[in-house]
C-alpha cells in the first residue's frame, strides 16, 4: 500500500467511480441501490486511504466495499420487497446475450448504453449518465441543461424511479434496437467532454479526466459502429478540440483564448487523426452535427496563425449547421464567425435576435462585449462583460472577463 495525499486520493475515486458502478450496477442490476452502495464505498475511501494507504487494487477493494453496503441496503424491508419485484433481473452470473453490442466487456462502456434506458425521454437519459458515468454533481449537470439546480435534481431522480417502476430490464440493447440509444450515448458523450474541457463551475478550468475518458468511450463506440458518420464525427470532434487543451492555460491557471493561443503547443497527432476522420466520415455524404461541427474545428486547427483562419469556410458551416441543429448556442456562434466576416455590426445584428431566448446568459453577454470592442464601444463593452463575469459559475472564465475589464478600462 501506498499512503497519498488527500487531493490524489480525491483525484483517484474520481476517476475509479464510474468504473465501480458500471461494475456493481452490472452485477446486481439495481441501479439505484448500486450507486447509493458506491458513494458511501467512495466516503468509505476517502476517510481510510489518506491514513491507512491505497490498497494494491483499488477498484477491487471499492467493488467489494460497494457489494457488501449494498447487502446491507437489499435487508431493510423496502428494499426487500423491490428485491423481489425485480427476481428476474437479479442473477448476477447472467451472461451476455449474444447479439450484446458490446462484446469485449467494458462495464463503463455498458453502464453508458444501460443509462440510456428506453423508458427515459432523451433529456432524462443524458442527465443520468452524466450523473453516472461522467460522475458530474447535478449542479454541472444543470448548468450543462442551462436549467436551475432542483430541477434537474427532480429530473434525475424521477430517471431513476421510471427504470425501477417500468417492468423494462435493465440491460443492453440488442444489434435490432441499439440505434434508438446511440443519440442519447453520443450526446451524453459530448456533454461530458464539454465538462471536462471547459468546466461549467468551480476553480478548474479543465478536468482531463472527464475529457480523456469521454475520447476513451468515443474510441470504443467507434470501434462498435465504425460506419456511423455522426459516430466518427464526434470522436473527430473531441479529437480536434482536444488538441488545443495545453495552449488553453497560462502558467498560472489563467484562459487563453483561441486567438491567443500559442498553436506550437497544440497537439499535431490528433488534430491529424482528427482531421482524417472527419474528412472520411463527410465524403459518405449524410451530414449531421457532430460532423459539421468538428468540420469547424478543424479549419480553425488546420491555421497556421489566427490570421489565417478561414473564416467565410467556418461562417458557411454554421449555416449549415444551424439549419441541421438550431438552437441559440450555433446561433451565437455565427454571429462571432459573421463579425468576422462582415464585421461587429453584422454580428451585433444577429446577436439581438437571441435575447428572447438565452437574454440573461453570461456567454451572450460575453460574445456582445467581445464584438462591441470590436466595433469600437469599449463603456459598452465593459459593461457587457461585467454582466457576463457576474453570470459565469466558471472561476477561471471569471477571472479571465475580469481580466479583459481591466485592460479595457485602461485603455
Amino acid at each position: 500500500m501506498t499512503v497519498p495525499g488527500r487531493s490524489s486520493t480525491e483525484d483517484l475515486l474520481r476517476e475509479l467511480a464510474p468504473r465501480v458502478l458500471a461494475v456493481v450496477a452490472r452485477k446486481y442490476r439495481d441501479f439505484d441501490s448500486a450507486e447509493d452502495a458506491v458513494q458511501e464505498a467512495l466516503l468509505a475511501a476517502a476517510e481510510q486511504w489518506p491514513t491507512e494507504g491505497v490498497p494494491d487494487s483499488p477498484e477491487a477493494w471499492l467493488v467489494t466495499a460497494a457489494s457488501r453496503r449494498l447487502i446491507n441496503i437489499w435487508r431493510s424491508d423496502t428494499a426487500r420487497r423491490r428485491r423481489e419485484e425485480l427476481s428476474g433481473l437479479m442473477d448476477p452470473g447472467t451472461a451476455p446475450a449474444a447479439d450484446d453490442p458490446v462484446p469485449d466487456r467494458d462495464d463503463t462502456l455498458r453502464l453508458l448504453f444501460l443509462c440510456c434506458h428506453p423508458v427515459l425521454t432523451a433529456s432524462s437519459a443524458i442527465a443520468l449518465t452524466l450523473r453516472a458515468v461522467g460522475g458530474l454533481t447535478t449542479a454541472e449537470i444543470a448548468a450543462a441543461f442551462l436549467v436551475p439546480e432542483a430541477t434537474m435534481a427532480q429530473r434525475i431522480s424521477r430517471a431513476k424511479q421510471r427504470i425501477h417502476t417500468s417492468g423494462v430490464p435493465f440491460q443492453l440493447p440488442s444489434q435490432e434496437n441499439w440505434r434508438e440509444r446511440l443519440g442519447a450515448v453520443l450526446h451524453v458523450l459530448y456533454l461530458v467532454f464539454n465538462e471536462g474541457y471547459a468546466s461549467s463551475s468551480g476553480g478548474e478550468l479543465i478536468r482531463t479526466d472527464l475529457s480523456r475518458e469521454a475520447i476513451r468511450l468515443g474510441r470504443e463506440v467507434h470501434r462498435l459502429r465504425p460506419d456511423e458518420p455522426e459516430v466518427a464525427g464526434l470522436l473527430a470532434l473531441m479529437l480536434l478540440t482536444d488538441a488545443r487543451r495545453q495552449a488553453r492555460m497560462g502558467p498560472h491557471g489563467e484562459l487563453i483564448p483561441l486567438d491567443r493561443q500559442d498553436r506550437g503547443r497544440w497537439d499535431q497527432a490528433a488534430i491529424a487523426e482528427g482531421v482524417e476522420l472527419v474528412s472520411r466520415t463527410l465524403r459518405l455524404g449524410s451530414v449531421g452535427p457532430y460532423q459539421l461541427q468538428a468540420a469547424i474545428a478543424a479549419v480553425h486547427d488546420e491555421a497556421a496563425r489566427a490570421e489565417e483562419t478561414d473564416w467565410p469556410q467556418i461562417l458557411a458551416l454554421y449555416g449549415v449547421l444551424e439549419r441541421v441543429q438550431a438552437n441559440p448556442m450555433v446561433t451565437l456562434n455565427r454571429a462571432v464567425a459573421l463579425a468576422m466576416v462582415d464585421g461587429p455590426r453584422a454580428g451585433l445584428d444577429l446577436l439581438s435576435t437571441l435575447d428572447s431566448s438565452i437574454g440573461r446568459h453570461y456567454r451572450l453577454a460575453a460574445v456582445r462585449g467581445y464584438l462591441l470592442e470590436m466595433a469600437g464601444d469599449r463603456a459598452a463593452a465593459v459593461a457587457h462583460l461585467r454582466t457576463a463575469a457576474a453570470g459565469t459559475g466558471s472561476k477561471a472564465e471569471q477571472r479571465y472577463l475580469l481580466t479583459e475589464i481591466g485592460r479595457l478600462a485602461a485603455q
